[in-house]
């Protein structure tokens, strides 16, 4: 997301391109943690301390409904975690540890290629999310299975 494009994104929902708001899209597009709302306030609160949860909810709504961010939902945590790589691509999400990764697939590409083609749907977007168990909770899993057999 690039800044300039971000400040015309935001100009045309209505909203002034404040620093707090750059802030917010700076830290997302920097960000491969795909964090939430409550992340975000924590990490900017310090650099501004005027800002209010309120003001990154806002923010993010505005982001998702221009199709700037992606709302990922709840990984099991009760949590909404944001994505602004809109690109096709995949998550995957562990329900353990909540942590969300991006994998890439030639094949989300053709996919979306062939719906356009097919549908008569002009896509702007997709989202495919899975859930599962990262590598290192796989492990401890594991551990836990092998000690209890014991």
């Amino acid at each position: 997301m690039e800044k300039l494009k971000v400040i015309e994104a935001l100009r045309k929902a209505g909203l002034r391109a404040t620093p707090q708001r750059i802030a917010i899209c700076e830290l997302l597009t920097e960000s491969h943690a795909h964090p939430t709302a409550t992340d975000i306030y924590v990490e900017l609160k310090e650099q501004f301390p005027s800002l209010s949860l309120a003001t990154i909810y806002n923010t993010l709504d505005v982001l998702v409904g221009i199709g700037l961010v992606n709302a990922l939902g709840s990984i099991g945590d009760d949590k909404v975690h944001f994505d602004a790589d809109v690109s096709p691509h995949i998550n995957l999400a562990c329900v353990k540890c909540h942590k969300i990764v991006d994998a890439t697939s030639n094949f989300i590409k053709q996919l979306n290629d062939e719906i356009n083609k097919n549908s008569g749907f002009e896509l702007f977007g997709s989202r495919i999310l899975y859930y599962g168990h990262c590598p290192e909770c796989q492990l401890k899993i594991n551990q836990i299975s092998v000690i209890q057999s014991i």
